[in-house]
């Protein structure tokens, strides 16, 4: 199996143990198996969007800057610090899980430091991101946020212990002589996302925001603040870094990445706002009479056609499944510019 091969079939593999409940429906209730010939087509991924390839154990470890390294299944990412006091690991995706430990061993024996993990910072409180924190134990101190650390108090996850430390908008971890900035700035992703700068290794990590040359995840990533998910890039970028980590796919990212998503996700509003003056409801309402909710839907979905299908067009082969994605995400900031901006809302004479 070529390497580029392994790649892609371990990182579908990773995507698939992310997502339970599609494994679950693949091997459960459904009555229609399906093949090659029947799945929809989708354009190729821009190799400018691929990482490296991953080992035969499913990762690949790089260094980042100096001691700063990070660590992907293709799908998922991690990274950590490497210091004369132990290693500071930042996140525990379940699907890189056991790899996490490997990566750091790997690490160390090339080094001759030290791969007892002593710390674990967490990004943000989703299981996907930490679900593979318990697996270093007890004897770890946990730090984050402390809307992460309430919210994972109301789950009872026993794969993600509390943070032993939290803070509520700023605090700066120091261990073996190395420094790591953590801020809270707002709701965005999450509650509790937390900002993750390394000042001495120009690196920033921002989970769940940018996915470095892909479009973002079914319906803007499922961001809870839509505006604070639009904001979060101009937050990202006032910070002095080189490299990025997004927490997903199999590459770090750059500024110009995170330029990049910016104008992708402006291109977006300024379709919404031109499909939310420009669409005309009346043959929607028109042909459903009292059925309201089939008028909405054939309305809604006409101007998210109006204004995702140039963004398609324009972003198809320069970022990574912008045809798979782009039509849900453009639904979701269309909802938040209608209903958190007020765009298109009118008064009734």
């Amino acid at each position: 199996m070529s390497s580029t091969n392994r790649r892609s079939f371990l990182a579908r593999g990773a995507a698939l143990a992310a997502v339970p409940a599609v494994a679950a429906l693949a091997s459960g209730v459904a009555t229609e198996k399906a093949s090659a010939s029947t799945l929809p087509s989708y354009a190729p991924i821009p190799r400018s969007a691929l990482g490296p390839a991953v080992n035969a154990q499913g990762f690949y470890v790089g260094r980042v800057e100096r001691n700063l390294y990070w660590v992907t299944d293709a799908t998922y990412q991690a990274a950590f610090l490497t210091t004369r006091d132990g290693v500071v690991l930042f996140d525990a995706p379940p699907t890189i899980g056991h790899n996490l430990q490997r990566a750091i061993d790997k690490i160390a024996s090339e080094n001759g430091v030290s791969n007892r993990v002593t710390h674990i910072v967490y990004s943000h409180h989703h299981a996907d991101h930490l679900g593979a924190s318990s697996l270093f134990g007890p004897n770890v101190t946990r730090i984050g946020q402390i809307g992460t650390k309430n919210l994972l108090a109301s789950e009872n996850d026993p794969t993600r212990p509390l943070p032993d430390i939290t803070y509520e908008t700023s605090y700066e971890l120091r261990v073996g002589g190395e420094r790591v900035n953590l801020a809270w700035r707002g709701t965005n992703h999450t509650p509790d996302n937390t900002y993750i700068h390394f000042p001495d290794h120009d690196t920033l990590m921002l989970v769940d925001i940018n996915l470095p040359r892909w479009v973002p995840f079914d319906s803007f990533n499922l961001n809870e603040d839509v505006p604070g998910s639009i904001a979060a890039p101009e937050e990202a970028l006032a910070y002095p870094w080189t490299h990025f980590t997004g927490g997903h796919m199999g590459r770090i990212g750059t500024r110009d990445d995170m330029a990049l998503y910016q104008q992708y996700v402006n291109d977006i509003i300024a379709g919404v706002k031109l499909a939310l003056a420009n669409v005309d409801p009346t043959p929607y309402f028109a042909k459903y009479g009292d059925n309201e909710w089939a008028a909405v839907k054939e309305y809604q979905a006409a101007q998210v056609t109006y204004a995702s299908a140039p963004v398609i067009k324009k972003y198809t082969g320069v970022l990574a499944a912008a045809d798979v994605y782009t039509a849900s995400t453009t639904f979701t900031i269309l909802e938040s510019v209608r209903l958190d901006l007020g765009v298109g809302s009118q008064v009734h004479a």
